[in-house]
Formats: C-alpha cells, structure tokens, sequence
C-alpha cells in the first residue's frame, strides 16, 4: 500500500511550494496569483530519510486553495476537487501561512476537515476509527529560527503544535521529513495490523506508459483524462484555459499501467497572457517530452488551427510516436466522412501522414479504449529491435531498385547499416559520401522503411555517416 499524502490549505499558503520541496523537483507551477493550482496535482516521489534510511514511496497531491475568488467561476469545482483528495487521504498536510498569521479561511480549512472526520495528529484513538484521516499542521514561510514564534499563532485550530517549515528556504525540511516519514509509519503500521494493507518501503510504483495529451484550449482534453481514469480526476469546464498545469493521472486497463499526462490547452505564443499561461504553455511542451506516445486532440467541430499544427510540428521535432484523437466526432459524423476527414488532417498536419487517426467523444467514452490500444502499439513499435543482418538486407534492395544519383563520375556506395536505438528507432547509415544521400532520397528511405519493417506509424530517426564513422571491427 502506497500512503496518499494530501496537501489542503486556503490560497497562497505555498502548497504548491510544499509539494515540489518534497517531491524535490518542480510539479506543480509556483506563483503569487491566487488560484493558480485548480485541479489535483499528483505525484509520486521518493521520500528521502534524512538519516540515511529506507526511502519510502508514498503519493503526494496538491489541491487548489479552499475559497479562491475564481476569475472563471470554477470555485465549486475546485472545492469538489478537494473534496475528493481528502476523501482518499491517509494524512493530511494543512499548511497556513506564518507570516500573515491565521485568517478566517483558515478557520473555515479546519472546521471542514473536522466535519470530514480528520484527526489531529497525536490524538489516541483505538479500534478501526484510528484509521481516520491524520492531519499534520504545516506552518509554511517559517524563513528563519527567528520566525519560528510566528507559527505557534496556529495552536488555535485545533490540529496540535504546528511544525514550521520554508518551502523555499527549506529551513528545518529534515526534521519535517523526518516527522512526515514517523506519522506515515505509525499508519501505515497500524493499517497492517487491522489488515488493511502492508507497509510500503520500496521505490515509486511503475507509472507504466506515459502518455501526454496536448491540444489547444477546449479540444477536451480533461474529458478524456477523466474517461480513461473512470473519475472525476481533472476539472472539466467549458471555459477555457481551465487545466493549467500538466497533472499526470495513472489508471490500468485489462491489467497494465498507464500515466495520462493531462497538459493545459494551447493557443499561440503571441497571445499567451502572462506568466501562468507563458508556465503552462511550456509545461506542455516538457510533457511532450517526457511522454513515451503523444495524443494530439483535434477539436472536430472547429477547423484545423495554427496551433494544432504548431503541436503537430514540436511533436515531430521530438520524433514522438502520435496518435491524432479526432474528438467531438459525435457532434459532426453525419456531416463528414472519416476517410474524407483524414485526407483533409494530411493536408493541414503535414509530415504526419503516418500517424493513425482515432475518431472518438470523450464526453461518452466513445472510442476511448481503441485509443489506448493505439498508443500501446505505437509504444511497441517505436521500441521495437531491428538485426543488423535484416536491415542490411532491406537497404541493399531499396538501394538497387532506386539508387542515388551519381555526381561527378563518383557512384554512391552504402558500406553497412545498423539500428542505433530504439525510441525512437534510429538508423545509422554509413556510405561513402552523405553528399548523395540528399533530403528527397532520405525521404524515399524512410517510406520505404516505413513499408517492409515494423515502423509503420511511428517517426524514424535517420543519421548518415561517412565511412570513417564505421567501427574498426565491423569494417
């Protein structure tokens, strides 16, 4: 068992800060605009003992600021989102602010955490109910020893003596760890003697698959993500811009894993609107990255846009195998014809024509499970090992039945052709002068490639060297 670790707190508490201290990278986007965490962001880190220990797995999750005056009228869904994080809790981390003391949001915090049946840490109670949700009082911007005083202010909620701590200058993060990893212990413990689980000191769970879902704002992205995951994991609105980190979301299928990597919706560079949409914006572009396959919703009741394929491009440049998701088909399909429908996505997301197509509504779970099995094919091909022997065999007959043009009375020559890499797959070439091997006869490979190996749909990666570059012993 996996302990879930919740981070709740009114805005600009620093839960975000708190969350990206102990997962000890940058999750979730840090700024002083209330409001910016909407959804649940979570995560699974390694918890590092600070003695030199066992490092523990556990689930770290931040929510959005309880009472956020939101802009777009989300405040309900956001409250709805933290509702649910706690409901799933094993400990809670309620973090206040110790510079600016306690308000009354904070007060509304703790009365809602009691009525949910959260118990303070430290309190003695037997039986099943001891599996209650623990709350660990969090006194954040606690920059100093000087500073400590400031967060006794918080004895007053009721959750014991609060433990001050700098998500920023990380001033006593080691006795915080280490007071986080003894509570975790306790429940994790105490759940094994009432047969609730086993206690879990092992590395983070395999995330299996990651796939990143992009498009620009209101394709349904989130729809999707709450589909695949059967939850309501992600806020879904008609407004756009509403998703604005990349939050990552595991779910199984039939038995494997699966990491959806829900992104913030995209519009063009020139628009983006300050510092949140310029984070959020660029956040996609690392999810894309990071992804094993990409899922490039196109919104099918809207023309194809600069965006979609400025999305199509950057996921090119990364040699990233995609899945094109044609949502809202439900909306259009006794307008339009799929095959007709696909010839016009060839003639907007040019160099994509080897990209399968799924026609889907993530609104009714339509067509959401073919899009899985898409991605795992796609994963499995742009993984897939190719013999040396093979591919020597196959470029000798590609070569002979369309070689490259001759120049200046010189013959191109390839010398040996070996698989580099996988993911994507790669292919070395080595020949006598890369000069004959120009861009339109490197296309014709690669169609070629994409015709008699198992690279079909997925990009291939090619690189030419001259004859010096082939290792001695394989001369």
């Amino acid at each position: 068992m996996i302990p879930k670790v919740v981070i709740v707190g009114r805005p600009n508490v620093g839960k975000s800060s708190l969350l990206n201290l102990l997962a000890e990278r940058m999750i979730s986007i840090v700024d002083p605009t209330p409001g910016v965490t909407r959804d649940r962001i979570t995560t699974f880190a390694d918890l590092v003992d600070p003695d030199g220990g066992e490092t523990m797995a556990i689930s770290l999750t931040d929510t959005g600021g309880h009472g956020i005056q939101d802009s777009q009228n989300l405040t309900l869904d956001v409250e709805r989102q933290i509702a649910l994080g706690v409901a799933d809790a094993h400990l809670i981390l309620f973090v206040v602010d110790a510079q600016t003391g306690i308000l009354p949001l904070d007060k509304e915090v703790a009365k809602l955490l009691r009525e949910a049946g959260a118990i303070p840490l430290g309190k003695k109670i037997t039986g099943k109910r001891a599996l209650g949700k623990r709350v660990m009082l969090i006194a954040n911007k606690v920059d100093g020893e000087k500073l400590e005083p400031n967060a006794e202010e918080a004895n007053q909620l009721g959750f014991g003596r609060p433990i001050p701590v700098s998500a920023t200058t990380k001033h006593n993060k080691n006795s915080f760890v280490r007071t986080l990893r003894e509570t975790l212990l306790e429940i994790m413990e105490l759940a094994q003697e009432l047969g609730q689980g086993d206690v879990c000191l092992e590395d983070s769970p395999d995330t299996g698959m990651l796939m990143a879902i992009v498009g620009k704002r209101n394709a349904g992205k989130s729809t999707l993500v709450n589909a695949l995951a059967g939850d309501e994991r992600v806020i879904v609105s008609e407004v756009e811009g509403t998703t604005r980190d990349s939050i990552d979301v595991r779910f199984e299928i039939d038995g494997k894993v699966f990491t959806a990597i829900d992104t913030a919706g995209v519009r063009k560079r020139k628009s983006l609107d300050g510092d949140i949409e310029f984070y959020s914006y660029h956040r996609s572009l690392r999810s894309i990255r990071r992804a094993d396959v990409v899922l490039l919703m196109i919104d099918a009741t809207i023309p194809v846009s600069q965006v979609d394929e400025q999305l199509a491009h950057e996921i090119e440049n990364h040699f990233k195998p995609c899945v094109i998701v044609v949502n809202k088909w439900d909306l259009v399909e006794d307008e339009h014809d799929q095959d007709e429908y696909i010839q016009y996505l060839e003639k907007h997301l040019k160099g994509f024509a080897y990209a399968p197509v799924a026609f889907i509504s993530a609104k009714h779970s339509e067509g959401v499970r073919e899009v899985v099995a898409m991605a795992l094919n796609l994963d499995q091909q742009a993984c897939h090992r190719v013999s040396t022997g093979e591919l020597n065999r196959v470029v000798e007959n590609i070569v002979k039945a369309k070689p490259p043009s001759a120049r200046q009375g010189k013959q191109p020559k390839v010398y040996y052709v070996t698989q580099l890499d996988v993911n994507p797959p790669t292919i070395g070439l080595f020949v006598n002068d890369e000069q004959f091997f120009d861009v339109g006869y490197q296309r014709y490979l690669m169609n070629r490639f994409r015709e008699v190996l198992p690279f079909s749909e997925v990009p291939i990666k090619l690189l030419l060297r001259t004859r010096e570059s082939i290792p001695q012993e394989e001369r």
